[in-house]
């Protein structure tokens, strides 16, 4: 287990403690309940390494989860230009670290106000809070948005604007369900389909062409 990312837990896994503590003393049955929400909550924030392809035009997922839909769309906050968007859903059952889907360095890194929808909801990519990161090398730059969800309300980052990152570095995590979308060059090669489901820092998303 990580310990920075376990440490997001820290408060959820003391007060889940207390409770199976407490409950023990008059209901072993409430108390066992509390232990297996404990165990729960450290399933959630699991964090496994992963290993990278090697390939520098390979574009990998930021996140785990099920691919809900591949469309184009103008990027504004960064690019300024059509891209093609693959938006991500992350369940419970989900790993919920994010990770660099490209060696680069972080070029920008805004937070965005916005309301709590169901993340599988396509209108939540523009009113759900967000926070909007960019990676760039010499050949690309890739946007990824972190959104919340219903049930998540918090975005943990843990890289800097001007951070070096190599490909599958973990940037940043998503407490609960969620959403993680990656802004893609037009002329990448697509990899995935609606309904694939792919893990952050492992899976190929898309490929730019080695021209």
């Amino acid at each position: 287990m990580r310990l920075q990312t376990l440490s997001e837990a820290r408060w959820i896994l003391c007060f889940v403690g207390v409770l199976a503590a407490l409950a023990a003393t008059f209901s072993i049955w409430l108390s066992l309940l509390f232990c297996l929400l404990f165990v729960c909550t450290l399933a959630f924030f699991r964090d496994p390494d992963r290993a990278a392809p090697a390939d520098p035009n390979a574009i990998v997922a930021a996140a785990d989860g099920k691919v809900m839909d591949i469309i184009e769309v103008d990027e504004n906050e960064v690019l300024k230009t059509k891209t093609r968007r693959v938006g991500i859903f992350l369940s419970i059952f989900d790993v919920h670290t994010n990770r660099a889907p490209i060696d680069g360095r972080v070029i920008y890194r805004e937070h965005r106000q916005g309301i709590y929808l169901d993340a599988r909801r396509p209108e939540s990519s523009q009113r759900n809070e967000s926070m909007i990161w960019a990676f760039e090398n010499p050949r690309m730059i890739i946007v990824v948005r972190q959104i919340t969800g219903a049930i998540a309300r918090r975005i943990v980052a843990w890289a800097q604007a001007g951070d070096e990152l190599k490909k599958g570095d973990r940037f940043g995590m998503i407490r609960f369900g969620s959403r993680t979308e990656l802004y893609l060059p037009l002329n990448a090669e697509l990899l995935v389909k609606v309904g694939d489901h792919v893990f952050g820092g492992s899976t190929v998303v898309a490929r730019l062409s080695s021209q």
